[in-house]
């Protein structure tokens, strides 16, 4: 009986182990294609970055099924005791989270693949980037190295393909963003997140006393330039009523 406890117990957090595996992994990516994101349009945008960007997309949108289902079953499950839960409901508000990143960056690279043509041999905007994004894009597929293909010439109607692909896949990233909130209630803001120990504040009563004893001094030195000014005002008063009796006195 005690075998089969811990075994239950085993099965529960490798699950959630799997879990958050695949959630930090699209995070990982979904951060990759941001950075790649940012170079359409600029003096680094080629049909290179073009096809990272195709090809890490695919990557986060594979990833990002897997979540769904994962956390879906997970959550949908009534026996999942409540600890499980809760950690399974931090999961799913990242990985939601997670994948709005990417539906907005996938919204605008539609948008600035429209404006910044390179079948058309537009204008790419002087950003002083240099370098390639070949290894960001290996980083997001896990792979040791990603080999430079032979681009050749985009033409415009390969260009519309991608296009209308990428509105596409916008649209079901979409409908996938609505689907899981009828499927799963998860209200983000009833869950707590929790992180590492060392990124919490740390408020202490030495702390605070550092911080008043901060604040008396800088009370003191404003009260004793005050004072001061005070003084020298006094001084130049009484004596410009010196000299002025002095005046008075010898034109009388």
């Amino acid at each position: 009986m005690p075998l089969s406890n811990n075994k239950v117990a085993d099965d529960g957090s490798s699950t959630l182990q799997e879990g958050k595996a695949m959630v930090d992994s699209l995070i990982k990516v979904v951060a990759c294609y941001r950075h790649l994101a940012s170079c359409v349009g600029g003096c680094t945008d080629s049909s290179s970055l073009r096809r990272d960007l195709r090809q890490t997309r695919e990557r986060a949108q594979t990833l990002a099924l897997s979540c769904r289902n994962h956390l879906t079953t997970r959550l949908r499950d009534k026996t999942l005791p409540e600890a499980e839960r809760k950690e399974a409901e931090r999961q799913w508000v990242s990985f939601s989270s997670c994948l709005e990143l990417l539906h907005a960056d996938m919204s605008k690279v539609f948008a600035m693949a429209k404006h910044f043509s390179l079948a058309n041999n537009s204008t790419m905007v002087q950003t002083g980037i240099q370098g390639g994004t070949t290894e960001v894009a290996a980083r997001a597929l896990s792979l040791p190295d990603l080999q430079e293909a032979g681009a050749g010439t985009q033409t415009s109607s390969v260009e519309g393909q991608e296009q209308s692909q990428l509105e596409q896949e916008i649209t079901q990233v979409d409908r996938t963003l609505d689907d899981m909130e009828m499927k799963v209630n998860v209200l983000r803001w009833t869950v707590e997140a929790l992180g590492p120990q060392h990124t919490d504040p740390v408020s202490t009563d030495s702390a605070s006393l550092a911080l008043l004893s901060m604040d008396e001094e800088a009370a003191q030195r404003f009260c004793s330039h005050s004072q001061m000014f005070a003084a020298m005002m006094l001084c130049g008063v009484a004596m410009f009523a010196v000299v002025l009796s002095v005046c008075v006195v010898f034109l009388v």
